[in-house]
């Protein structure tokens, strides 16, 4: 699959639930490419922005779309990596806040 492949796929999953992809199309791209790089790695799509163990089992809860996304997006309007967020936050009618690490540190610590 092509990063641009992964792209329309999730689109067209994503957007009906109200997730939009960053507007920053560079920055979209280069995360499906991290996405694909990852599934070939791992057999998963682990968020490129996190560390995965490489068990799908500890790593389930930052398997793309993460759990966190939900309520990062709620809260500040982007998930942590800024591949997902809400039309507000694209419109730039939100301010764009670093969004803090919600994965528990003995998840990030193997």
């Amino acid at each position: 699959m092509t990063p641009e492949k992964l792209y329309e796929t999730l689109k067209k999953l994503q957007e009906p639930k109200g997730y939009l992809f960053n507007k920053n199309r560079t920055m979209v791209m280069e995360l499906m490419e991290g996405l694909l790089e990852n599934k070939d790695r791992y057999g998963y799509m682990a968020c490129p922005c996190r560390l995965a163990s490489g068990s799908q089992q500890d790593d389930r809860d930052i398997i793309c779309p993460c759990v966190y996304r939900e309520e990062d997006v709620r809260e500040f309007g982007s998930c942590y990596c800024g591949l997902y967020v809400s039309r507000e936050w694209n419109e730039d009618k939100i301010p764009h806040e670093c969004v803090p690490e919600r994965r528990p540190l003995e998840k990030i610590t193997f």
